[in-house]
C-alpha cells in the first residue's frame, strides 16, 4: 500500500471512532437527563420538605359527591 492510501484509511478510522464517541455521549446524556428532570420536579421551591404537594386537576370533594347523588336520581 502506498502512504497516501494508509493516511486515507487512518483518517476514515479516526472519523468513525470520533463519530462513535459522539453518539455514545449523546445516548448517555439522553439517558441521564430525564432522571434529572424528574428529581428537580419533585423538589418544589418554597414548599417545606416532607409535606405533600397540592394536588392539581380533578378532586373528588363533598360538593361534587352531592352533585353526583342529585343527578343519579
Amino acid at each position: 500500500m502506498k502512504n497516501d492510501q494508509k493516511k486515507a484509511l487512518n483518517s476514515e478510522r479516526r472519523n468513525f471512532i470520533r463519530g462513535s464517541l459522539v453518539a455514545g455521549v449523546g445516548v448517555a446524556t439522553a439517558a441521564v437527563i430525564p432522571g434529572a428532570v424528574v428529581a428537580a420536579d419533585s423538589d418544589s421551591p418554597g414548599q417545606p420538605p416532607g409535606q405533600p404537594r397540592a394536588q392539581k386537576g380533578y378532586r373528588l370533594t363533598a360538593h361534587i359527591l352531592e352533585y353526583y347523588k342529585s343527578t343519579a336520581s
